[in-house]
């Protein structure tokens, strides 16, 4: 994967995980969810986009799981999304809502409801990230927040201007103009610290830092700074949760916990146990079955 590519493996966060992904530019309908993706190449690279519609009536309840992508969702239903669990600031005792979101590369325990929920979804690569959303990627750690918080008036103008279109393929093409002025006022990552993501990527996390910092010629200690104020997780981190985010696949395809352990480079199964807890707060077993 290049540093401007999104794992085409990385599941979506609100709602892709509640239907079956369809062709990419076809429509499918499972359990009721209508998914829509566009056709074409995307016009910012590192990102992935699908309209998703519920066609019954019938409540989204889902939790977040980390995953090596930044999520963002522009809701464009009549119902905000209801946020419930951790922010960048610790647990949160109270729910929040807010008609779109961003969840970053490795939110706390959080819990996404919502009804009749119709919206569009993208999954963006770190590096897109860091040109899109406005803020260091590091303020967004451990959060999903309202993307109105990010983006302002913009946010609120972009979502009313979808919603009022009908045809899907016109609103990826509202929000697809939208996002490349954004990419045009952006900041750029720099080569050294997406050489950095793709080497953890290709590898599936199985790396070590004083590699990664050998690589682009850089100390341990301006590789840790640089990345992290860039991709918003520490190396050692994004290595984590790239392992995870290959073995949380592998446990819900229907793989054995200790083939998967072996497979993806843990020491153990205890091992694959505590860092599913660590990312998801529940067991290999539990979460196989979400």
């Amino acid at each position: 994967m290049h540093s401007d590519d999104v794992d085409a493996e990385t599941g979506a966060v609100a709602v892709a995980g509640a239907v079956d992904h369809g062709s990419d530019d076809g429509q499918a309908a499972a359990g009721g969810w209508e998914e829509v993706r566009p056709g074409g190449a995307p016009a910012v690279p590192g990102v992935r986009m699908a309209g998703f519609r519920d066609r019954v009536g019938q409540a989204l309840d889902l939790r977040v799981l980390p995953q090596p992508a930044v999520i963002v969702v522009i809701g464009l239903g009549d119902e905000p999304f209801t946020v419930e669990g951790g922010t960048a600031q610790g647990p949160s005792t109270s729910a929040r809502r807010h008609p779109g979101l961003v969840a970053s590369l490795s939110p706390g325990p959080t819990r996404i409801h919502g009804r009749d929920v119709e919206c569009i979804e993208m999954c963006l690569s770190p590096g897109t990230a860091y040109a899109l959303l406005g803020v260091p990627p590091h303020e967004l750690h451990g959060a999903v927040v309202g993307l109105e918080d990010l983006w302002g008036r913009q946010e609120r103008q972009l979502r009313e201007r979808v919603a009022a279109t009908a045809a899907w393929q016109e609103r990826f093409t509202l929000v697809s103009e939208f996002l490349v002025r954004r990419a045009a006022r952006g900041r750029s990552i720099s080569p050294e610290v997406a050489g950095v993501w793709d080497t953890i990527v290709a590898r599936g996390g199985r790396v070590r830092v004083d590699d990664l910092a050998a690589s682009c010629g850089w100390s341990r200690k301006r590789l840790w700074s640089r990345f992290h104020a860039q991709i918003g997780l520490t190396p050692k981190r994004a290595a984590m949760l790239v392992r995870f985010d290959r073995a949380a696949q592998a446990l819900r395809a229907g793989g054995n916990a200790a083939d998967v352990a072996l497979a993806h480079g843990y020491a153990d199964q205890s091992h694959l146990h505590r860092d599913v807890h660590a990312f998801a707060g529940c067991t290999p077993t539990a979460l196989a079955g979400l």
